[in-house]
């Protein structure tokens, strides 16, 4: 503890001083007690260095700690994304970032109106191009799987759910609207590029079951379930379960689109529950 300035006392002389009691003002301190207060102030606090090495190491660890973070956080809770066309427009538009919730599709099926990423298990999309390989894609792509970045893969594609298992799925009524177990879906104001039908393409299926009938928003842009239903594969217009990465819930880029993604829900609280007939 530091030497303080303490106030003198007003009573008796140099050859009679009056007798002070400890800890009163003005009582000088015994030397002893001075000199250990003295020696205990002057002892030098213990410091790290502030080297270059440990900054370095700290920062490391900080960008290990992040990685990490980001890892956990894709494999078990979301995962990003960029929108490359424009199959989802208005809902997305080209180059949207945006993202998946990885989660819903291991709790339970998916509802009707969802959008959701899906891997291209059934051939949709010609083969991906690698690219030139450079170091800049090297680094991108690294940063993509550990999910500090959005996956720009071009072998995921995004759609909405119209159709899940058992559903019966027809094109069209004689509004020109599509119609799920005989129930039509008002999809214009809801969320259907402007001026696009429905579907110009005419179909009528009954979804597996653990599958689902999907469709892109702008529908004359978008090669959809409706496209593949020709396709020689068996059920390769349907999207199986397993195939979904998972749910959209919002745009995060560019942030004057920032938006969060809500299943329009009154378009199909209409829709009953499949028969079970084919």
């Amino acid at each position: 503890m530091a030497d303080r300035t303490l106030p003198t006392g007003d009573g008796g002389t140099p050859e009679d001083p009056a007798p002070e009691e400890a800890g009163t003002p003005g009582a000088p301190a015994a030397p002893e007690e001075t000199g250990r207060r003295r020696r205990g102030s002057s002892r030098p606090r213990k410091e790290r260095p502030d080297t270059l090495w440990g900054s370095v190491r700290e920062i490391v660890l900080v960008l290990l700690w992040a990685v990490l973070i980001a890892f956990v956080v894709k494999t078990l809770l979301v995962r990003g994304f960029y929108i490359p066309s424009g199959s989802m427009e208005n809902t997305l538009q080209l180059n949207d970032r945006i993202f998946v919730n990885v989660v819903e599709p291991t709790v339970g099926p998916l509802e009707r109106g969802d959008i959701v990423v899906f891997e291209d298990a059934k051939g949709w999309l010609p083969p991906q191009d690698d690219g030139d390989g450079g170091l800049s894609d090297t680094v991108y792509d690294a940063l993509a799987f550990v999910g500090v970045l959005p996956d720009r893969t071009d072998q995921h594609l995004i759609k909405r759910v119209i159709g899940v298992g058992g559903d019966r799925v027809v094109c069209c009524d004689a509004s020109g609207r599509v119609t799920v177990n005989g129930h039509p879906l008002e999809e214009r104001e809801a969320y259907l590029y402007p001026g696009a039908a429905p579907s110009d393409i005419p179909f009528e299926v009954v979804v597996p079951e653990d599958h689902y009938f999907v469709m892109g928003d702008h529908r004359n842009a978008s090669a959809d379930s409706r496209v593949h239903l020709g396709d020689a594969t068996e059920d390769s217009a349907f999207i199986a379960h397993d195939e979904v990465v998972g749910t959209a819930f919002v745009i995060a880029w560019p942030l004057d689109r920032f938006e969060l993604l809500r299943n329009p829900e009154d378009v199909f609280d209409g829709v009953p529950a499949p028969s079970g007939g084919s």
